[in-house]
């Protein structure tokens, strides 16, 4: 009975250290000094037989205070970077200085640390050129000589575990991507994975991690490390939301800095606390992740900055302005420092693409550090906030199609006009196939760049297509914006009448006569956000002989201002309800939630369809009028297209 309670009086205190575990914090000033009244660990220089290489290598090893040959350890194989070599953590990280002040205060597992070099050829030294092809290959060599060659000699050698659970690898740089490549790559051999500023050799996410189910199965931990300033961040960023895509658990921690050794110090320092002992996975959310780049920011440009929490950073020179304010939906005032730099932290801000606008002394203004977007009627800046649920249109290894911009002579406008049109894969090769098309249309104050960049249509119709969810297809966005109309109450249908000649007389001809296509209303869909909407239901509803398929997207006839038109068509569609219901095989209404300022005058369209018995099927997303709402629209209207 003593013995039961013994038992479980253990197993209570597992889960107690296990569920109080706090995340681990990154160096404090004094973590990398050295201390002459602690026990320290030895590092000695071993050479080993490389059958990969054909040679002997070298490698450094450091056995902890208190190494016995009696005892079996752990070990962690920790790599350098592109111009480094064995000697690299050596002679810039000090581990042997970190690990020996962590053992002292009881906070890591005793274990052998490896230090090869990662440069797996036989003139291995950092010299020359170390970007020549021969010695990038090198490193993806070292796969090889690790797995063949030097873990067997560590495991002949030393008295070490030999199993997977006792078995990690982790590095900075060049050796960051080796670890991710190598580690998520040999899952029955390493169960402890750290990545440190992983540099561009990092394998993509897809092919890091193939099988999800399978990772969060054997992975221990797995641990990604960064600067929110180094260069290279885009490399951790798209591994780290690849995993959360796929819920893989993993520690994503920026820190603020660069690419150098204050970061990679305090990757060791923080993975080796973590490594051979429990894991409490529930912490792992806790990491702070310190500003990192936007995606949307033009190349390398350190601001603005996104936190965990979906805050966004502005940090902005303009010396000699005398009021900064980001115009992000809701206006920040910046505070301006000695150096002339102007910065703020914003609400936590709504996960997708948003405009903004920088304000110099009232005028409003592109910021030069962000990508531009043709939207609010004018070039304006655009963010990107991650999005967890965005899988959907992230870069993935399938095939794709291509986004391609074509001039045309329109008879109606009289004048030169242009449409971006996306291309399924294989669309130049399978010259024999013609495919259906949707026409889909952007809303107000945008134009025809707005599905191809701000809606990432190819990159949805990609996923889609190659997970057999979508007919293969064209997509036409053209260029809405004809006549005086828009929303100005005394030039809207003018407008509405020129773009339905426009769609008939001049851009669906072209189209069928120049792709591909498949010519019959069967086979044509028609779509479009907020005004882009309204030219959908008066140019769809009107020629249903032409469109069998129709997609409002946060849209609906304006109250007041549009009841004359409105009205006609309700009139239309009152006198014509069986040829209507016949004829489209799919009308397609959605809105953003209450929060979309379309949501009141598409319930009341939906009201008036509803007394007419106009079928239709309505989805709600919530989100407002925004472009993480239209990118769902099209992710789920394209799945019920020509089938």
């Amino acid at each position: 009975m003593k013995k039961i309670l013994a038992a479980i009086g253990s197993v209570v205190l597992i889960n107690v250290s296990v569920n109080s575990q706090e995340p681990v914090k990154p160096g404090q000033p004094g973590f990398d000094v050295p201390h002459d009244s602690i026990p320290h660990g030895k590092i000695d220089t071993i050479t080993y037989k490389s059958k990969t290489v054909d040679t002997l290598r070298r490698t450094l090893i450091y056995t902890p205070p208190g190494y016995s040959k009696k005892k079996k350890y752990p070990v962690l194989y920790l790599l350098h970077g592109i111009g480094g070599d064995e000697k690299e953590w050596l002679n810039g990280g000090k581990p042997q200085v970190i690990l020996d002040n962590l053992y002292a205060q009881g906070k890591i597992e005793p274990m052998i640390v490896v230090m090869p070099n990662g440069r797996a050829m036989k003139n291995d030294r950092a010299t020359g050129n170390i970007m020549a092809p021969d010695k990038v290959q090198a490193f993806a060599t070292f796969e090889k000589d690790l797995l063949n060659d030097l873990i067997p000699f560590i495991e002949k050698k030393y008295p070490v575990f030999t199993d997977r659970e006792h078995r990690a690898i982790a590095g900075l740089s060049m050796g960051g991507g080796q670890s991710l490549n190598f580690g998520l790559g040999n899952l029955d051999r390493f169960a402890w994975i750290g990545g440190f500023s992983s540099a561009p050799n990092t394998k993509p996410p897809q092919e890091l991690v193939p099988d999800a189910a399978a990772a969060r199965e054997k992975i221990k931990l797995l641990f990604i490390s960064c600067g929110a300033s180094d260069g290279l961040i885009s490399f951790s960023k798209r591994t780290h939301d690849y995993l959360v895509q796929n819920n893989v658990p993993h520690i994503y921690f920026i820190e603020p800095g660069v690419h150098d050794f204050k970061v990679w110090k305090d990757g060791l320092f923080m993975f080796s606390q973590l490594i051979f002992k429990p894991v409490d996975v529930s912490t792992f959310s806790k990491y702070p992740v310190a500003g990192a780049p936007a995606p949307s920011n033009i190349r390398n440009a350190p601001y603005p900055q996104i936190t965990a929490d979906s805050r966004v950073i502005f940090n902005i020179k303009a010396p000699d302005a005398k009021k900064v304010q980001i115009d992000l939906g809701k206006k920040y005032d910046l505070i301006k420092d000695t150096a002339g730099l102007w910065k703020v932290t914003t609400d936590s801000i709504s996960e997708g693409f948003h405009y903004y606008s920088l304000l110099i002394d009232g005028v409003a203004v592109a910021d030069p550090a962000s990508e531009s977007f043709y939207g609010m009627g004018r070039m304006a800046s655009g963010i990107e906030i991650p999005f967890s649920g965005g899988a959907y249109y992230a870069l993935r290894n399938v095939p794709h199609g291509d986004i391609r911009i074509k001039r045309y002579f329109s008879r109606v406008t009289n004048s030169w006009r242009q449409f971006y049109i996306y291309t399924p894969p294989a669309y130049d090769s399978a010259v024999n196939t013609s495919y259906p098309v949707l026409y889909i249309l952007h809303g107000g104050g945008e134009d025809e760049r707005g599905w191809a960049t701000q809606g990432k249509t190819d990159l949805i119709l990609d996923n889609l297509i190659a997970a057999g969810k979508a007919k293969p297809m064209l997509v036409v966005m053209p260029d809405a914006n004809i006549g005086a109309g828009g929303f100005n109450a005394s030039g809207i249908e003018s407008s509405l009448k020129l773009f339905q000649r426009e769609m008939k007389e001049s851009l669906v001809p072209f189209v069928e006569k120049n792709y591909r296509s498949l010519n019959n209303a069967d086979n044509r869909a028609m779509a479009g956000l907020s005004l882009g909407g309204i030219h959908t239901l008066y140019t769809g509803i009107n020629n249903t002989d032409m469109f069998s398929y129709l997609g409002v997207f946060s849209s609906g006839w304006i109250v007041p201002m549009m009841n004359d038109i409105s009205d006609a068509q309700y009139s239309f569609l009152k006198n014509n309800t069986d040829k209507v219901n016949n004829s489209i095989k799919l009308f397609w209404i959605s809105e953003g939630g209450k929060d979309d300022i379309a949501w009141k005058n598409g319930q009341i369209m939906l009201g008036k369809l509803d007394e007419m018995k106009i079928k239709y099927t309505y989805s709600e997303y919530p989100g407002g009028h925004t472009w993480p709402v239209w990118r769902n629209n099209l992710y789920n209207f394209a799945q019920l297209l020509f089938k």
